[in-house]
């Protein structure tokens, strides 16, 4: 399950970067969240995800690079992200966890 949860994760950052919010939010369950406290929001199922990648990815030409990458033994993964875009650059980190189906049931994303 973990070379499957690392595709999706490989995914969504190829989708993010192609500013394709309709693959991206074919990558999360219908019921996920994203929690960011850098955006000041929650961002709740698809129309949520929708919004987060919208406004943030889309809206400020953001790209995302992963720079590390590690698991735990319940599956969830945690990545290490350099991110440049029209703000300038920042570096972040992202917990990842996912529904039985393989879906992204939650994202916490916070700027280091």
């Amino acid at each position: 399950m973990l070379q499957a949860h690392v595709a999706t994760v490989a995914e969504l950052f190829a989708a993010t970067n192609a500013f394709d919010a309709d693959r991206v939010v074919r990558l999360f369950a219908a019921d996920a969240i994203i929690d960011d406290p850098s955006t000041g929001e929650v961002f709740k199922g698809h129309a949520g995800v929708r919004d987060y990648v919208e406004r943030f990815f889309v809206g400020y030409r953001t790209f995302s690079r992963p720079l590390s990458q590690e698991s735990d033994a319940d599956g969830k993964l945690f990545v290490r992200v350099d991110f440049t875009g029209d703000f300038g650059h920042e570096m972040g980190r992202m917990e990842i966890v996912f529904a039985l189906d393989g879906l992204i049931s939650r994202i916490d994303a916070d700027l280091e």
